[in-house]
């Protein structure tokens, strides 16, 4: 079959899933998730070559495949910085997303042939998880405007957000390091005085800035009810660091949102879906995208034992569908609990393989 013909069929298979579970609440079971998984793993295995040779110095070939999602080799973050992991010619690309640099300063770029199946994943989960009560809300973004930085990730699902679920009256309060708190503060009490809820959007670190200052103001905000707050994790290369508690008690005094409100995302540049805060902060993702937890020997470990997390995820039709993570983390039922960052885990991811991917770079 021609490859723009099978991406094509793929994409609106996938399409499908998403818009289902999007509209009707429509999930996967198990041998539907593990069928589409093998399929668009072999799909990778013919086109995207860095990742195919990498999964052949496993033992990995389209004559010797995986028997079960589970076992499909799962690339780590790394990789994206050593090779251009793609289906396609990248010059092509709809979308490129950089990933952060290491301490050496080198960053990666993950590839989409497509902005369809991106844009769909972003807005579903969004929709569930922080829209479930359907809100036009005023969005507040301490993240990337895209208009300044179109390679971040983050910056593109707010535009995204913004643009089909916003009131039309959107702020932008980060540029590089810089946080704009007056604009913040001005636009809040806007809100405020219209009675408009919000939805402020931002890293953990922007949100400790912005905290910081508004306490040395004196600044407070009552927004109307409905409001509530997307943070994004986020202290990785930062010196101050503060526990979730501490933050989320911060935002709920300056900004009068209670604490059921704050909802955590947590996703990755490498992923196309995101996974959000459910009950008992238990994250909980569309069903397209699932995890896995592995211990030293890359096996998958059982439910609530802590490894490293390998998220497999099938809007990465594209690129790669499993990538392996620096975070520990936990199964709990169907969703997962994020423990920490792995000591190490950069340099290790590094080292993997890494030559095997450069081969062919």
């Amino acid at each position: 079959m021609p490859y723009n013909r099978e991406s094509g069929e793929l994409d609106a298979e996938i399409g499908r899933v998403i818009v289902a579970w999007h509209k009707h609440g429509r999930g996967l079971s198990d041998a539907e998730f593990e069928d589409l998984a093998q399929r668009i793993f072999a799909y990778q295995l013919r086109y995207d070559e860095p990742y195919a040779r990498y999964c052949g110095s496993l033992g990995i070939t389209s004559g010797a495949m995986p028997a079960s999602w589970h076992e499909i080799p799962a690339v780590p973050t790394a990789a994206f910085k050593e090779a251009t992991l793609a289906t396609f010619d990248p010059a092509r690309a709809a979308l490129a997303f950089e990933t952060s640099g290491t301490t050496g300063g080198l960053g990666g770029r993950h590839y989409m042939e497509t902005r369809a199946l991106y844009d769909a994943s972003l807005l579903a989960g969004f929709d569930r998880f922080m829209l479930a009560d359907g809100a036009r809300l005023r969005y507040f973004n301490l993240v990337p405007n895209p208009a300044d930085r179109p390679q971040s990730s983050l910056g593109y699902m707010m535009g995204r957000v913004c643009a089909d679920r916003g009131d039309g009256n959107t702020g932008w309060y980060l540029r590089g390091d810089d946080l704009f708190v007056d604009a913040f503060v001005a636009d809040a009490r806007a809100a405020v005085e219209d009675g408009v809820p919000v939805c402020i959007a931002g890293t953990a670190f922007a949100f400790v800035q912005l905290c910081d200052e508004l306490a040395e103001r004196g600044a407070t905000f009552a927004f109307a009810p409905g409001s509530r707050i997307m943070e994004t994790g986020g202290f990785k290369g930062r010196s101050r660091i503060v526990s979730r508690e501490e933050l989320y008690a911060a935002m709920v005094a300056r900004f009068g949102i209670p604490d059921e409100r704050i909802v955590a995302e947590y996703s990755m540049t490498e992923l196309s879906s995101q996974w959000y805060d459910g009950a008992d902060r238990i994250k909980l993702a569309p069903p397209w995208l699932r995890a896995r937890v592995t211990g030293a020997d890359g096996k998958t470990l059982p439910s609530g034992v802590v490894g490293a997390l390998v998220h497999v995820d099938l809007a990465n039709r594209s690129s790669c569908l499993a990538v392996q993570t620096e975070d520990l983390g936990a199964v709990m039922g169907d969703g997962i609990v994020l423990i920490g960052r792995e000591q190490g885990a950069e340099l290790r991811g590094c080292s993997l393989d890494a030559e095997t991917l450069r081969a062919v770079r």
